[in-house]
């Protein structure tokens, strides 16, 4: 990839280029990419105006990088954000058709917000920019780049799942949002399981053709889908582990849980996280194995999300409802089984009770990668490593087989699988770690980073941009 070529990111959310340890993968794999390389990250500032124009653009500058944000209306984070990314898309890209609400006005706002972010940003772009967009929020910015005329390197990744095609088909639109999705020179996913969904849907769908290379042909367009597991700063995080801050946290840990063995879980409070099923499997634990009340304690970090949306309300009451009825079932006068925390840690004291914990509970209904498990397995101390309990339907799965791999909806088998994980042996324990350990250092965020960008640079399209997109009828 030429050196004279800027690299520009566009993401809902900008930064930071500093990691002071509240940085996740995402950001720590690109600030060092746009470091490296000297670029543009443009994105949502994060505020709100009520005039109607969403104001200036805010610039900053650091080092050989330029940060700009934009403002929206509170029409657009109502359409956009809240109504159709967080109502529409999440959901129905999380497997969750049950939750999804569709909605036509949304779905403009949506369209209208893509389309002046693209405005917004072309007036930053050189003609020889490398562009690299990423997820749910802008599956048509990259084809309302091409209308305002940039005909350079365009690159997309979804960090969350792409679900099946009869599924996504239910969206009003889908056909629009997927032709919207050709406009991109390279589509990148988490998994295989999601490139296949996405390369169904193109084939089946829109009458789209399976290419050599992984690449799809639509139309007069040929693009590039290929996989790209996220990674983290593994090197950072087990340093972060080692830190003041960690050692602190992880004696608080100790302390609180005294002889009981901890176990943890760590996730933003979402519905597709399986932590009401995570607590079941626990409250099943209790039951089948008497011999572990008391002598074990589960902590449960759920930063609240998206306070704003019924969806999350309901879940919050019903999280923390169980929570008190587990409690209620099975704690003494000098025991709790489950604690709760509803705000959040900086990822040196989240390594640090990582590091502390004999189990860690990483089990979503769905999830593009999840990087709590990459971020546990760094944190833990060789000579005695504690055990991750992972879901089959994350996306770490494909990369962290050593784990205790559970269904996260068979409450027995995450039981037993509890269970399994409080009586492994020293040996066994350090064996399964040994080998995600090598996987986790093996891929890492820069990684994935150079990789996607690699890949962006020999992905050869066919055929021009015009015309990618009717105007829109979805619903």
């Amino acid at each position: 990839m030429s050196e004279k070529q800027r690299l520009v990111v566009v993401s809902n959310r900008v930064g930071p280029l500093s990691d002071e340890g509240k940085a996740g993968g995402l950001a720590v794999g690109l600030a060092d990419a746009l470091r490296r390389r000297g670029g543009l990250w443009f994105g949502w500032s994060g505020e709100t105006t009520k005039d109607g124009t969403a104001g200036e653009a805010s610039r900053e500058t650091v080092g050989e990088v330029e940060l700009v944000t934009i403002d929206m209306t509170e029409e657009e984070l109502a359409g956009f954000y809240l109504g159709y990314a967080n109502r529409a898309l999440w959901p129905l890209l999380h497997y969750r058709l049950d939750l999804v609400h569709f909605d036509r006005e949304a779905d403009r706002v949506y369209r209208a917000v893509n389309a002046r972010v693209a405005e917004r940003l072309k007036q930053f772009l050189r003609d020889d920019d490398i562009v690299w967009v990423h997820d749910y929020h802008f599956f048509y910015l990259g084809n309302e780049l091409r209308k305002q005329g940039f005909t350079g390197r365009l690159g997309f990744f979804l960090h969350i799942p792409f679900s099946p095609p009869e599924m996504f088909a239910a969206l009003p639109g889908a056909n629009d949002m997927v032709r919207a999705m050709l406009a991109y020179d390279l589509v990148g996913f988490q998994t295989a399981t999601d490139r296949r969904n996405f390369a169904n849907y193109a084939k089946h769908e829109l009458d789209g053709q399976k290419q050599p290379d992984d690449r799809i042909r639509v139309g007069n367009r040929t693009i590039t889908a290929k996989v790209f597991p996220i990674g983290i700063d593994a090197e950072g995080f087990a340093e972060f582990a080692r830190s003041g801050e960690a050692e602190e946290h992880a004696a608080m840990l100790r302390s609180n849980v005294g002889r009981s063995l901890p176990i943890v879980g760590v996730d933003r409070l979402d519905y597709s996280k399986g932590i009401i099923e995570r607590l079941l499997g626990f409250e099943r634990l209790l039951e089948q194995y008497p011999d572990r009340v008391g002598g074990v304690q589960f902590l449960q970090v759920a930063p609240l999300s998206r306070s704003e949306v019924e969806e999350y309300v309901d879940l919050r009451g019903e999280f923390e409802g169980l929570v008190g009825r587990i409690n209620g079932r099975f704690a003494t006068l000098d025991w709790t089984p489950v604690h709760i925390m509803t705000t959040g840690l900086t990822r040196r004291a989240l390594a640090g009770i990582y590091r502390a914990a004999r189990v860690c509970m990483v089990t979503p209904l769905r999830d593009g990668m999840n990087l709590v498990a990459k971020e546990f397995v760094a944190a833990q101390d060789e000579a005695d490593p504690g055990v991750l309990v992972l879901s089959r339907f994350a996306g770490a799965r494909a990369e962290l087989g050593e784990a205790l791999i559970v269904n996260p909806y068979a409450t027995d088998h995450v039981a037993n699988a509890i269970e399994r994980a409080l009586r492994m042996s020293l040996e066994e324990r350090q064996r399964r770690w040994r080998a995600m350990r090598d996987k986790v250092f093996a891929n890492t965020a820069a990684d994935w980073c150079r990789a996607f960008l690699d890949a962006l640079e020999a992905a050869e399209p066919d055929g021009g941009v015009e015309a990618l997109l009717p105007e829109p009828d979805s619903l």
